[in-house]
């Protein structure tokens, strides 16, 4: 009598599961909304889109509010904190004119305007070195220009020069520039030049740039 082959779906006893039953049993586990691994996931799935969702709003916001101007940057601050404090903060004494090297320039259409201004200048003692013309890009008060050795001579000459308003070049020495503009009115009254002690008077606009001097035409 034939032997009956033997049954691969079993095991030593045991009755062997395929994948088929397998995937089949794990999606009927899977099925229905009562399920808390699914309700899990939907959750958390939410979480995740509605903050997704807040930050990409808060992004819009933000980047519509500075470029308004309502969010400054910190790096913009800086910029326009330093921009303020170009001007020196500090409080001179008046220099005596005979201390002072000036060069008077004529930024302005007007011919012989920085002769006429260097002559009445070396009238009050000031020791004038260089007169002639310079470009500047810029239009507005007559400008004062020294470096830093410079700033206690350039203050006793704005007190000279009304209207005047003072910039700091990279220059080492003390020697003091009188770039004469389109507002220019004239020279302080001798007798009137206030000596006091005071301070340096600067633009309030962005600083001016003069550009490198045209050859001498006599100002």
């Amino acid at each position: 009598m034939a032997r009956k082959p033997p049954d691969v779906k079993v095991l030593h006893g045991h009755r062997v599961i395929s994948g088929s039953e397998l995937r089949a049993t794990f999606v009927e586990q899977d099925d229905g909304d009562d399920n808390p691994v699914r309700l899990r996931r939907r959750i958390l799935h939410g979480v995740v889109l509605v903050l997704l969702v807040g930050m990409l709003v808060a992004a819009i916001v933000v980047a519509l509010a500075i470029m308004n101007g309502q969010i400054k940057l910190p790096a913009a601050a800086e910029r326009s904190k330093a921009a303020v404090s170009a001007c020196p903060a500090a409080t001179y004494d008046y220099t005596p004119p005979k201390k002072i090297t000036l060069n008077v320039y004529n930024s302005t259409g007007r011919p012989g305007l920085a002769r006429t201004v260097a002559d009445a200048l070396a009238a009050r003692k000031f020791a004038v070195s260089a007169v002639g013309n310079k470009a500047l890009t810029y239009r507005g008060a007559v400008l004062i220009v020294s470096g830093a050795a410079g700033q206690s001579a350039a203050f006793s000459v704005q007190r000279n020069v009304p209207g005047s308003n003072y910039i700091q070049d990279t220059r080492t020495d003390a020697s003091v520039d009188v770039i004469l503009t389109d507002d220019f009115k004239g020279l302080a009254r001798p007798e009137l030049v206030d000596q006091t002690p005071g301070r340096l008077t600067c633009p309030r606009e962005s600083t001016p740039t003069p550009k490198p001097t045209a050859p001498h035409t006599g100002g």
